[in-house]
């Protein structure tokens, strides 16, 4: 493979494409600054005009959300995991049915893996625009998104209207749902009975992990943030390992399917037999699957990034046994 070929399959963080009409909320006041970004993968954007950087399956998709301060997503659920990292900024993540259950703030490098069945929503708190990557279970992720009531009919009431064919229609531009599409219903009450109202102890002692911790923990070897034997314990489909400057290798490997590389902090050199590439923070890589490579960090100074593999584990529900 070429460099020129690899480079296909590298989306750099200056070139990303974001969609400002991605979900239902996006007339909605207070979200509507909020960008999409889906980067490998379909993604669950109910928007046609959602750019796909790259769409090779992976058995899981890669996305982001950039907002600028105060700007927040909407109570939504996924049938399969959604895992964060923050990239850049300073974020609220809170849930449950009206959003007040708990909540939770995360620093940059920070990772937490959303328990599935619950409603969560995120908030850019910080003093400039923020990004979080987002890794979200299954080629098909979990074939939507489920909003909570109120985002639906607030929606309405901003002229967007959610068909039940998954896709948003705009009343402002003249849209009207087509023939046999009906509105989106809402969860019943029955419905929203099985969503569980978690605790903060519930959702942070499981699925959120600090960046300072992990990377002590990756001093030799990188560390399994999530995975069976991951510090977050849960088998959504995909495998996460932190890799840092002290627990980085020259040593070329292959994984018999495609695997993600996605820079948290540094420079980092991803060598193959063809050529080499330089990634920076923000930036997302696909190695293709059988490909011995390398990566290591450029430079001095603090060096590190999240690494995402698929398993043969069936994304679904999570994992909390």
């Amino acid at each position: 493979m070429t460099p020129a070929e690899m480079e296909l399959r590298i989306v750099r963080y200056g070139d990303l494409r974001p969609c400002k009409t991605a979900f239902i909320d996006a007339h909605t006041p207070g979200s509507d600054q909020k960008e999409n970004f889906t980067i490998i993968g379909g993604g669950v954007s109910e928007s046609p005009d959602q750019h796909v950087h790259i769409a090779i399956p992976h058995g899981f998709n890669i996305g982001a959300a950039g907002q600028p301060p105060k700007c927040r997503n909407s109570l939504h659920s996924h049938r399969t995991a959604e895992v964060f990292f923050v990239l850049k900024g300073r974020w609220r993540f809170f849930w449950g049915r009206w959003g007040d259950a708990g909540e939770v703030v995360l620093e940059e490098g920070d990772i937490i893996n959303i328990p599935t069945g619950i409603f969560r929503g995120f908030e850019n708190i910080g003093t400039d625009y923020g990004m979080i990557m987002a890794i979200l279970g299954g080629d098909d992720a979990g074939g939507g998104v489920l909003w909570a009531p109120q985002v639906i009919e607030d929606a309405s009431d901003h002229g967007l209207v959610l068909g039940d064919n998954g896709k948003l229609y705009d009343s402002k531009k003249g849209q009207t749902l087509p023939d046999g599409v009906a509105p989106m219903p809402v969860l019943s009450e029955d419905a929203l009975a099985e969503y569980p109202e978690m605790t903060p102890a519930q959702v942070v002692g499981y699925g959120v992990r600090r960046y300072w911790d992990m990377v002590s923990l990756a001093g030799k070897a990188p560390v399994k943030v999530i995975g069976e034997t991951g510090i977050i314990r849960d088998k959504p489909g995909f495998e996460v390992d932190l890799v840092t400057r002290a627990s980085a290798s020259d040593q070329m490997h292959q994984h018999d399917r495609p695997s993600v590389l996605m820079p948290m902090r540094g420079h980092w050199k991803v060598t193959w037999d063809g050529g080499s590439v330089t990634l920076a923070p923000g930036d997302t890589m696909s190695v293709p699957e059988n490909l011995p490579h390398s990566a290591v960090p450029l430079m001095t100074g603090e060096a590190s990034l999240y690494h995402v593999v698929a398993t043969d584990d069936a994304a679904g529900a999570t994992w909390l046994s």
